[in-house]
C-alpha cells in the first residue's frame, strides 16, 4: 500500500491540489473533448453523474458514493459490470491497483466497468495514468473549480514522480 503522510509529503499534497490536466470551469465546455476521446476513464461521483446526465458513458468509472464529503446515491448505474475495491483515504492500496488493472483488461472488449471504492477514490487518478494506454483521456473533478481533463500521454512522468514520493507500507 502507498500512503501520503501529511508531514512528509507536504509538497506532493500541494501538487495534487493543482489540476493535472486542463481545467474546465463548466462541464459543458469539455463535451467536445470528451466525445473525441478514444478511451475514457472518469474518477469521482460528480464527474460520473455529469457524464451520465449528458448521455456520455465512460469506459471505466471510479466512484465512492460520496460527493464533497456527503453520501451520494447514484439513481441509475447503466452497467452490470461493477467491480469493488477497498481504498482508505490518503492511500493507494494494492486492491485498488489490481482492480483498475482488471477493469482496463476487461474493458478492452468494449464493455464498460464501474469500480465502486469502499473508502476514497480521489487518488485513483494516479494508477489510472500509469496503467492506461497513452491515448486514454481521464476526467476528474477539481472541487469547487470544475472538471479536469487530462491525456495520459501528457501526464505519465508527472504521475510517476508523485507516486514515487508516497510512503510504501
Amino acid at each position: 500500500m502507498l500512503r501520503l503522510d501529511k508531514e512528509l509529503n507536504k509538497d506532493i499534497i500541494l501538487e495534487l491540489k493543482k489540476p493535472l490536466g486542463e481545467l474546465y470551469p463548466d462541464f459543458e465546455d469539455a463535451i467536445d473533448v470528451i466525445k473525441s476521446s478514444k478511451f475514457l476513464i472518469s474518477v469521482g461521483d460528480a464527474t460520473f453523474t455529469n457524464l451520465i446526465k449528458h448521455d456520455l458513458h465512460p469506459d471505466i468509472a471510479i466512484i465512492d458514493n460520496v460527493i464533497q464529503r456527503k453520501n451520494y446515491n447514484h439513481e441509475v448505474i447503466y452497467v452490470e459490470n461493477i467491480l469493488k475495491a477497498d481504498n482508505p483515504a490518503g492511500t493507494i492500496t494494492d486492491d485498488l491497483w489490481e482492480t483498475i488493472g482488471q477493469a482496463l483488461e476487461l474493458s478492452s472488449n468494449n464493455d464498460c466497468y464501474i469500480i465502486e471504492v469502499a473508502g476514497e477514490e480521489d487518488l485513483a487518478v494516479l494508477p489510472c495514468i500509469l496503467m492506461a494506454s497513452a491515448d486514454t483521456t481521464i476526467l476528474y473533478g477539481q472541487p469547487n473549480e470544475g472538471l479536469v481533463v487530462l491525456k495520459v500521454s501528457d501526464t505519465k512522468d508527472k504521475a510517476q514522480k508523485i507516486i514515487d514520493a508516497f510512503i510504501k507500507e
